[in-house]
């Protein structure tokens, strides 16, 4: 991946967000169109590009659409792929909101996730902005109960409310920080703050 341009990754997010949902392979004529790209010459250098990375398949005339590695059927994931996690709900990026249980599961490629156990949420909120985390984005999360200050995690208050916050943690008071000016630091006892996991990937769409 840190080979890749900013374009081709950009490519590569969006062909994410579709498997994730569930859809179809996009043709290059659908890529270009979806991206804003000008030429088929284009996303077919960005694709082969991809496909040295072992990203996605090689097109060869063989599939009508751009499939990742980890997508290999038509129109969606196959319900024993070991890339599907749980897709848990919405996380509020702003004030808390409780976590919706969908009983959902979207495909995750490896490079976006770790080898202990994951879910997937839904952001929803602004007030991670400037981490580059925006509204509908789609964070995966690694699930653990301990934190290192400094890190994005998913914090439950008082047992109800889930959030998305950076956490700085002392004796005294657990600090859950936003990344948007305008929004202040939520501030709460320990003892009323439970860390349901830190994210360590995301996912994007651009429709």
């Amino acid at each position: 991946m840190d080979d890749l341009t900013r374009k081709q990754k950009q490519v590569y997010e969006y062909l994410c967000s579709r498997a994730a949902k569930g859809d179809a392979p996009p043709t290059l004529d659908e890529l270009c169109a979806e991206l804003s790209l000008r030429s088929r010459g284009s996303i077919h250098k960005h694709i082969r590009a991809l496909v040295d990375a072992e990203l996605v398949h090689s097109m060869a005339g063989k599939q009508r659409g751009v499939r990742l590695v980890d997508s290999d059927h038509e129109g969606g994931v196959a319900p024993s792929d070991p890339d599907l996690l749980p897709f848990v709900g919405r996380i509020a990026a702003g004030v808390p909101l409780e976590a919706v249980n969908t009983q959902e599961q979207l495909l995750v490629p490896p490079i976006l996730r770790t080898d202990r156990a994951c879910f997937v949420l839904k952001v929803k909120g602004d007030s991670m902005i400037d981490e580059g985390i925006l509204d509908g984005d789609l964070v995966v999360i690694e699930s653990r109960d301990t934190a290192r200050n400094g890190e994005i995690v998913v914090a439950l208050i008082d047992g109800e409310d889930a959030t998305l916050k950076r956490i700085v943690q002392r004796p005294e008071v657990i600090e859950l920080w936003p990344a948007n000016p305008s929004l202040s630091v939520m501030k709460y006892s320990p003892e009323r703050v439970s860390i349901q996991g830190a994210v360590v990937g995301q996912m994007r769409t651009y429709t």
